[in-house]
């Protein structure tokens, strides 16, 4: 449900970057499925052991996978000491549930060998997004594209997570589409450095130390410097001028929706902010739909706040919702380009590690259950 200004925004203290504890706690029942997490040390795959824990997740067992070079490393959660193990084919032996989150060429090289085992592969790649059959899900906006998948039925399935841009926006734009349809959409996104990963985090911070102290700035993740600047998002440019990114939004938009028909365009920028992603949108509706009745929407909406203060000026930041499971909403106005309230602006911010990955991921696996 919506939550308040006040709830939202969080304590001067809690606005400084703390890393995580190592020792999660989980709901451990012998009843629940067997979970594995694979590319645990990753930045996503840190945040599935944070939101497991959070929501008390029910797990009998659990295997934390990475890379030979992580294995043997030691993390303690739920009171247990786990060591890391390599990845392998027979990591997913006896497995219910495999959270990946480890690159695309991971996924497509051992999901389907966990599928073939009998496992649940919820895959936070690109890897199997736009495969036909694959569901592509965000539980609060198409929840039926799982129905009939169960956890313990012996039958592998891959489910993907979409792109982190494209959940941050639909969890804002899809209860205003139940309401008017969408016609077209134009985004444009300011994305955070987790979407990198974590080394793209510790880059940013790094470049920071070293513009203040006047040094040349490190550059090994990004070809330029991303302290105090922003450029193109850095995904590959195609043939018809868009990059990957960009493309992302406009396809999966149309599978999750199912709609083929909907006419979406965005442009997507990195910004120097560490793990929250913010977007601006334009949406032209095929029937008309007033800003009061909008936020009114927006805030009976799922996983979603809204922040639109304008006599104070107070809207959504990245900053604020970083941490956070909530999208949060503002700006919303009607678009004075678009005639009979057929168009609305809005902005909004998520964090991309959370709702735009491992919180998404795990609320897909709870559909499961």
């Amino acid at each position: 449900m919506a939550h308040s200004l006040a709830t939202l925004r969080p304590h001067p203290e809690a606005l400084r970057l703390k890393p995580r504890s190592s020792t999660i706690a989980m709901s451990h029942t012998p009843t629940g499925p067997s979970l594995a997490v694979v590319g645990v040390t990753g930045a996503v795959g840190r945040e599935f052991l944070s939101v497991l824990s959070d929501r008390s997740f029910p797990y009998r067992s659990i295997r934390l996978l990475a890379s030979h070079r992580s294995a043997g490393k030691h993390l303690t959660f739920d009171g247990h000491d786990h060591v890391i193990e390599e990845l392998k084919e027979q990591s997913f032996d006896g497995v219910d549930i495999a959270l990946f989150s480890a690159g695309g060429s991971v996924s497509k090289e051992y999901g389907p060998i966990a599928v073939e085992k009998g496992c649940v592969v919820v895959d936070n790649s690109s890897a199997f997004r736009m495969v036909e059959g694959v569901p592509l899900v965000i539980p609060e906006v198409n929840p039926e594209a799982v129905e009939g998948i169960r956890v313990g039925s012996g039958k592998g399935v891959l489910i993907a997570n979409p792109n982190c841009s494209t959940i941050i926006c639909l969890m804002a734009v899809t209860p205003l589409h139940r309401r008017a349809k969408v016609k077209r959409m134009v985004v444009s996104t300011y994305q955070a450095a987790s979407g990198a990963g974590a080394a793209a985090m510790e880059e940013l911070e790094l470049q920071t130390r070293e513009v203040l102290e006047g040094k040349p700035p490190t550059c090994n993740i990004f070809k330029q410097q991303y302290a105090f600047n922003l450029f193109s998002h850095n995904a590959p440019i195609l043939p018809n001028g868009y990059n990957e990114e960009e493309m992302k939004m406009v396809k999966e938009t149309r599978k999750i929706w199912n709609d083929p028909d909907v006419k979406l365009t965005a442009t997507c920028i990195r910004v120097p902010v560490m793990r929250a992603h913010a977007e601006s949108v334009n949406i032209q509706f095929e029937n008309p739909l007033d800003e009061e009745t909008a936020k009114e929407i927006l805030k009976k909406s799922p996983g979603v706040v809204v922040i639109d203060d304008r006599e104070s000026n107070l809207f959504p930041t990245p900053l604020e919702v970083s941490y956070k499971d909530d999208v949060a909403v503002g700006r919303i106005r009607q678009d004075v380009s678009q005639d009979d309230n057929h168009g609305l602006d809005l902005f909004v911010c998520g964090d991309q590690i959370r709702k735009g990955a491992a919180l998404n991921a795990v609320q897909i696996a709870e559909l499961l259950l």
